[in-house]
């Protein structure tokens, strides 16, 4: 993964720490290039968290990440959570009034909010708000050159700053998938109790009814997972960004739609899993 800078750094025997892509990604298809490029931003991320162990973890830049992630995710997460549970609510709730069973709102919604709209939604708010100004804090110090400089005076870039900002995309999105969780359940709640008229008791009564430990395990690392590709995929965008402010705009623009492609395709290959190997609780 590393690779010892020669003269042309300016500072014969420095080390230089950051992963280089072997062969330039343009020289296949489309198909290969994503796929070389997505093989880059994991031996990336796996080669950051093996400074861990070797190094420890920036204490102080890892708890700046966590504040600064849940500062600017938190309240839009919940603002966007509490109508995503209404419209849950609307759509289920009219079929289970169709057939009258009203009643297992609630049941529907553990399912529906938990196992999937939660750890989908805190995918989506790491990656816009939080993924997009990691790509863009990180892609401005490479056009300054600093990252360039970091390496030269044998400061590792991956263990200061990508290594604490995959950790904290981590946790932060495993904290805030029980927010969004939380918030969904009541917006659900409020639209059942006052427009299909269900009792706040039912709704509850219902709540163990078809759900278990297992989703909410599953939905945490779901979470945990998503906030780890976000950081990894921002992270690796702004380091290898083009020169420029363009080329950190492009950046950030990439960043979020490889993280929204990447969390999706995820999503799909772990709820394949959950539903093949987790046996189901029925009524």
């Amino acid at each position: 993964m590393a690779r010892r800078l020669g003269t042309s750094s300016g500072c014969p025997g420095a080390v230089g720490v950051l992963p280089r892509p072997s062969r330039p990604l343009s020289d296949d298809g489309k198909i290969a290039t994503a796929v070389r490029e997505t093989g880059n931003m994991f031996a990336t991320a796996f080669e950051s968290l093996r400074q861990a162990p070797l190094k420890g973890v920036p204490v102080g830049e890892f708890f700046d990440q966590c504040w600064f992630l849940a500062r600017v995710t938190t309240l839009p997460l919940i603002l966007l959570s509490i109508p995503f549970g209404m419209v849950i609510a609307l759509e289920v709730g009219s079929l289970l009034q169709q057939i009258g069973a009203q009643s297992q709102l609630g049941a529907a919604m553990v399912l529906a909010v938990v196992r999937e709209q939660a750890p989908v939604a805190t995918a989506l708010l790491i990656a816009g708000a939080g993924g997009s100004a990691m790509c863009a804090d990180l892609g401005s110090r490479r056009i300054r050159d600093e990252i360039s400089a970091m390496e030269v005076m044998g400061v590792n870039p991956l263990h200061r700053l990508v290594l604490p900002r995959l950790l904290a995309a981590t946790l932060v999105a495993i904290l805030l998938d029980a927010v969004v969780s939380v918030a969904g359940i009541a917006g659900g709640l409020w639209f059942g109790t006052h427009a299909i008229h269900i009792t706040t008791s039912s709704f509850f009564a219902t709540f163990g009814e078809l759900s278990q430990i297992a989703d909410l395990v599953i939905a945490l690392v779901k979470a945990g997972i998503f906030g780890f590709i976000a950081a990894m995929v921002a992270c690796y965008k702004g380091l290898y960004c083009k020169s420029g402010p363009k080329g950190v705009g492009d950046a950030v623009n990439q960043a979020v739609v490889v993280t929204f492609i990447l969390s999706f395709f995820v999503n799909f290959l772990l709820t394949v899993f959950y539903f093949n190997f987790i046996p189901q609780k029925g009524l």
